[in-house]
């Protein structure tokens, strides 16, 4: 069974008491930093978000059914204090607990069921080849965002297209995407851009990336670039965990050479995943 299967598992039988995300990974068989990155990426939302809805679920479905006693319903799924669960109640559903119970209707909410776990399928992807990379400058544009929102991504090489070629002090003509600073509720920082020989001449409004000299395991996704989320998936939950390696926590590149047509979106990607020696 593959890590995420392990998770499921594990959240989906034990969610109603206490449960960390250390203790989710234990059961999985991996890091918690391998943990975050395969769920996010299989599922769309991070491992304690998803035990936080399901926990506000099921805290609905109480409520509707009439609970009498709302700080009871708060205690028994994991919240300390009547107002520490009707903001989280409020930011999921839009209502606060007091008028779900008294509607005593769960139809116009977005409840959010058990994942099935048979949905979760494999993705072929062929074997990498490991490479030791060299250490890079990377410079462009960037922004901070989540597993469940990467809708800005692709606006970020919308805005360096036109720079490309022209960065000051760029390196060669491939282009670079790093997934970096990862934390443990599935956010990370993205950057588009391209190697350069130094930060000294850049545009205050460019950002910057140290890559250190590191291992990779290096995929090379075919196709187009909006289904590269099935080989990261392929990546994280079936190549991993039967390789035996670990993941590093250093950046996740994307690499796009002259063997990727940036106009429309077809070619070869190159994932570079960062692993430990």
């Amino acid at each position: 069974m593959d890590p995420i299967k392990k998770a499921l598992w594990c959240i989906e039988s034990r969610f109603a008491a206490p449960l960390s995300l250390d203790e989710i990974a234990e059961v999985s068989g991996v890091s918690r930093f391998h943990l975050v990155r395969a769920f996010g990426v299989a599922t769309g939302r991070s491992v304690m978000r998803y035990v936080r809805e399901r926990r506000l679920t099921e805290a609905a479905r109480q409520l509707a059914n009439g609970a009498p006693d709302i700080l009871s319903v708060a205690l028994d799924w994991g919240y300390g204090s009547h107002e520490a669960f009707t903001r989280a109640f409020r930011e999921q559903f839009g209502l606060t607990p007091e008028e779900l119970r008294a509607r005593r209707d769960l139809s116009s909410l977005t409840l959010v069921e058990p994942l099935p776990m048979n949905a979760i399928s494999s993705s072929p992807l062929g074997e990498p080849r490991l490479v030791t990379g060299k250490p890079l400058l990377i410079a462009g544009f960037g922004g901070h965002f989540s597993v469940e929102n990467t809708a800005g991504i692709p606006l970020l090489w919308q805005k360096i297209a036109p720079h490309f070629g022209h960065i000051p002090g760029q390196v060669g003509h491939v282009a670079y995407g790093a997934s970096h600073n990862c934390d443990d509720q599935g956010a990370f920082d993205y950057i588009a851009g391209a190697e350069v020989s130094s930060f000294s001449e850049l545009p205050a409004e460019f950002e910057r990336l140290r890559v250190p000299e590191q291992l990779y395991a290096v995929f090379e996704h075919r196709g187009h670039i909006t289904a590269i989320k099935q080989s990261f998936e392929a990546i994280w939950r079936d190549w991993l965990p039967k390789s035996g390696r670990e993941p590093a926590m250093g950046p996740t590149l994307e690499r796009m050479d002259e063997r990727f047509d940036a106009a429309t979106g077809n070619g070869v990607v190159e994932i570079w995943l960062a692993l430990k020696d």
